[in-house]
């Protein structure tokens, strides 16, 4: 059995998402298992410089609950990617297609630590204006500014 490793935010959760984490427990074939790395509140302040509108533990179990999901854990305040792969020791680190920074530190970790884990970069699923909650959040604040 297979052990894929996925990350992200996943502040409102969106098709894009989904099949992001569809796509990276495919990777590992038959009976794999995912784990997805879910943000910290911390986390999502540093890298965007706003808090999420759903705080982490609600993100995390909403992330648990889909089918698709074996086990949603969050993440280490300090970004320590090392840490996680360790914990979690995946043979498959499934990354998003805006993950590039997330893909380049697991390269390194892979190379310092001599790992054979395999690094692959998903692509983007759905229409682009509803597959990121940055644009859900600016077409609800549309949709609010029009109405008023």
């Amino acid at each position: 059995m297979k052990r894929v490793l996925a990350a992200g935010v996943f502040d409102l959760l969106h098709y894009g998402h989904i099949r992001y984490l569809e796509e990276a427990k495919k990777l590992g074939g038959p009976g794999a298992r995912l784990t997805v790395i879910v943000a910290r509140d911390e986390t999502v302040r540093r890298m965007k410089g706003q808090d999420p509108v759903i705080p982490e533990d609600q993100r995390r179990a909403v992330v648990e609950a889909l089918k698709v999901v074996d086990e949603a854990l969050l993440g280490f305040e300090d970004l320590d990617l090392d840490r996680v792969i360790q914990q979690v020791r995946p043979d498959i680190v499934a990354v998003g297609h805006d993950q590039q920074a997330i893909r380049n530190q697991v390269e390194k970790i892979k190379r310092a630590r001599e790992l054979s884990l395999e690094i692959i970069q998903v692509g983007r699923f759905g229409e682009e204006d509803l597959n990121s909650s940055s644009m859900i959040k600016r077409r609800i604040v549309e949709g609010a500014r029009t109405r008023a």
